[in-house]
């Protein structure tokens, strides 16, 4: 059975709307939620960028079930990785264990503001190894020291810990960070679904482990009123990880995306009210072997129809589908 998620999308709503959206989310019976890391919103359209962690600690006090995740922090450049164990420890602690550790090799979109450049991907996986190891040090208590190639931590101790510490997920989109999964992370997270980085993920360590994807959609019971919303806040998503990690700023994505137009992003993301869309959008995920699905609901002040939707008929096709 593939697990439905839901997602709290800092980039697109206030950070008081998206604790009321994750409420609703457990209300209308999705198996999980995630939240987004970032710092500016992909284009303008999208209106905002709250800062995620404040988020998820109100999240945990306001919901009860619904497990919370990072989709995704990086730990390289604007987190230091002994910042980010301590955050994430008291997340957990939040939560009384609903919280898994969601870690990537960040965007410049996002990481740029600290200043210092953005290092090559290559150097990204070595910061974000380096950095999965320190915040597994911390995890198991005591003192830590550690002088390495990009961090230095000085007698850190997180004196906070949860009895079960937080599930550390790695993001993969090639065979190095496939490789960097799967004999560090717990859990793979992707955001398309190509069967290759599991099976590469599995080659390196991963196997068993539980693997995590998102996907857009765009409800709205009229279809081409999705279609424009998808366009006008979404339509960066079709260019690839390997663009989308190392342009500047909203106004970057702007000009990337100058050409991409409503049927491009309507042949990619499902758009209406038909869940028979939505569930054949989801069923690439299933067959490349993935558990859970985290969807993103495309524009903020769609939430609450959405979660309405998905309680009386998303979620009822998506689990009759994939049982």
């Amino acid at each position: 059975m593939v697990q439905i998620g839901y997602t709290m999308m800092t980039e697109q709503a206030g950070p008081r709307d998206l604790v009321e959206h994750v409420v609703g989310a457990e209300e209308a019976g999705f198996d999980f939620s995630v939240i987004s890391d970032h710092y500016f919103p992909w284009l303008r359209a999208q209106g905002h960028s709250s800062y995620a962690w404040s988020v998820l600690g109100a999240a945990a006090q306001a919901t009860s079930r619904i497990p919370l995740m990072t989709y995704v922090t990086c730990p390289i450049l604007r987190y230091h990785p002994a910042v980010v164990a301590q955050k994430a420890a008291t997340v957990q602690l939040l939560s009384q264990g609903r919280f898994r550790l969601g870690l990537g090799a960040g965007e410049n979109l996002n990481e740029h503001v600290v200043g210092g450049g953005w290092p090559p991907a290559d150097v990204r996986h070595e910061m974000l190894e380096e950095a999965v190891q320190i915040i597994r040090a911390l995890f198991e208590g005591g003192h830590v020291t550690h002088h390495g190639q990009h961090y230095d931590v000085e007698s850190a101790r997180l004196w906070d810990l949860p009895e079960e510490t937080p599930p550390i997920g790695v993001a993969v989109s090639g065979e190095q960070s496939c490789k960097l999964a799967g004999h560090l992370a717990d859990l793979v997270i992707a955001t398309e679904p190509k069967a290759d980085l599991l099976e590469a993920f599995d080659r390196h360590g991963g196997s068993g482990k539980p693997r995590v994807g998102q996907l857009p959609v765009c409800y709205d019971p009229d279809r081409d009123t999705a279609v424009k919303r998808a366009h006008s806040q979404f339509r960066w998503f079709g260019l690839g990880w390997k663009v989308n990690a190392e342009l500047p700023h909203p106004d970057s994505f702007e000009a990337a995306t100058q050409f991409v137009t409503e049927d491009d992003v309507a042949a990619s993301i499902p758009c209406g009210d038909d869940p028979e869309a939505f569930v054949e959008a989801v069923r690439p995920y299933a067959e490349a072997g993935f558990g859970e699905v985290a969807l993103v609901q495309i524009g903020g002040e769609s939430q609450r129809d959405y979660l309405d939707w998905s309680a009386k008929t998303l979620l009822p096709a998506l689990r009759g589908a994939f049982a």
